[in-house]
């Protein structure tokens, strides 16, 4: 594992700016909002050939009252048990707060290296009062402003000191899988990841909207190497009435885009419903492998095989035409079937990487299409004598080569791709059908 910088400090102080400044991205949700931030958010840096991960964390909040705020407070603790170099952020606007004091007792007592850094220094003047942050007793205040880069350099400097000479390169993480679990609000996205991976690393209420960032964990257990990658709920677009609900929503969306396998999550109380299928779109429309999971299972009275079929059947026929993907009935809070879900999400990505021989393929195909040729258009006969995978490409591709490629419709080519299923396991991932010019 690469050192993990977390930054913590107490709401609205610039930690998710801060953040999208230093791994040169815009991960995080930056608002003028206090408490935007509620998981923990991480990610990459890169400085001087070195890379660490850092991860941003909600306010830190001392004997809160709030449901939030309590959730938040875990976080950051968990967060600063986990890491190897805390960034204490204060801001040089308001000076020392009796909560900077609190937090700072705190991070005194942990046996770890802290960094003080005080943001929000947009200009020499503002330098003057970072003299007074000498009086949390955790040394010099490195002075920065997230906003516009400056002194972000001596900063990362320190980092990378304080790491000393033995950073792990994990440049090899490019290659790993990413699994999104998406969904509706409230149908237990962050209680399924919570129960993979063993821990509560993921703020869980009955409130709708709990999650807002889309949160990346690695998965590295029982054989398994990914990454899961935890969403939003995607509302829809006339029910999203805050900025934050909406950057929230892209951000789910995105993470579909950058996913390999998206495990789509049902509430089984009520059904699947029209929202499912608005993503369900979305996930064909990126040409993603899919894992249905019908998830709080345990609340349902009749668990017959019957009823499962009657389940089965329904959700499949709202999908079709395609119908070719797992479904998995399962519940996040009694933990039933989850490690199935994993392993079925696992082999949808290994069908996904599938391929098939050029000459396997001909000799399989080609006696079926002499068998059953395309309809003849005009009096003209279409042939196709060839086909073949079209290699490195995400998902699976077959081109066919024909005389009269234009005259070959939509269903002559679910037909070929119905063939193709038949014959090799692609359960969970499109394909791709292209008919072209011989």
């Amino acid at each position: 594992m690469s050192k993990l910088v977390a930054i913590v400090g107490r709401p609205n102080v610039g930690k998710s700016t801060l953040f999208n400044r230093l791994t040169g991205t815009r991960q995080a949700i930056v608002s003028d909002v206090a408490g935007t931030t509620r998981d923990r958010q991480y990610g990459k840096c890169e400085w001087g050939g070195k890379e660490f991960s850092i991860v941003d964390t909600g306010g830190w909040v001392v004997n809160p009252d709030d449901i939030f705020e309590e959730e938040i407070r875990k976080q950051v603790i968990l967060a600063t048990e986990e890491a190897d170099v805390i960034l204490f952020l204060v801001d040089v606007k308001n000076g020392v707060t009796d909560l900077d004091s609190e937090v700072a007792q705190i991070l005194r007592q942990a046996n770890m290296p802290v960094i003080l850094c005080a943001n929000k220094t947009d200009s020499n003047e503002d330098r003057y009062g970072s003299a007074e942050f000498y009086s949390l007793g955790l040394g010099d205040p490195y002075c920065v402003s997230a906003a516009t880069g400056a002194g972000t350099g001596d900063l990362l400097d320190q980092i990378l000191e304080k790491f000393g000479p033995d950073l792990d390169d994990e440049s090899g993480e490019e290659t790993i899988p990413r699994f999104s679990v998406v969904g509706r609000p409230n149908v237990g996205k962050s209680s399924i990841i919570n129960a993979f991976i063993g821990e509560d690393r993921h703020i869980v209420t009955n409130i709708a909207g709990t999650t807002r960032d889309s949160i990346l964990t690695r998965y590295n257990k029982f054989g398994f190497d990914f990454f899961l990658v935890d969403t939003a709920g995607i509302r829809k677009k006339n029910k999203v009435n805050e900025d934050l609900e909406f950057y929230s929503v892209m951000r789910s969306i995105r993470a579909i885009e950058y996913s390999d396998v998206c495990i789509l999550l049902i509430d089984a109380t009520r059904g699947i419903e029209g929202q499912d299928m608005n993503i369900v779109q979305i996930i064909q429309r990126n040409g993603k492998g899919l894992v249905v999971v019908v998830n709080k299972w345990d609340l349902v009275e009749d668990k017959s095989k019957e009823a499962v079929t009657f389940f089965e059947n329904a959700i499949r026929e709202r999908m079709a035409p395609f119908t070719n993907f797992p479904i998995v009935f399962a519940s996040a809070l009694t933990k039933q079937r989850i490690f199935k879900v994993l392993e079925v999400a696992n082999a949808v990505y290994d069908n996904r990487c599938r391929r098939v021989s050029t000459s396997k393929l001909n000799e399989e195909m080609l006696p079926l299409i002499e068998a059953y040729p395309p309809p003849s258009i005009k009096g003209k006969y279409i042939k196709i004598k060839y086909c073949a995978q079209i290699p490195d490409v995400r998902v699976p591709s077959f081109v066919f080569y024909a005389n009269l490629p234009q005259y070959i419709k939509e269903p002559y080519k679910r037909f070929l791709e119905n063939k193709i299923r038949e014959r090799w396991n692609f359960e969970g991932t499109p394909i791709n059908i292209y008919i072209r010019q011989k």
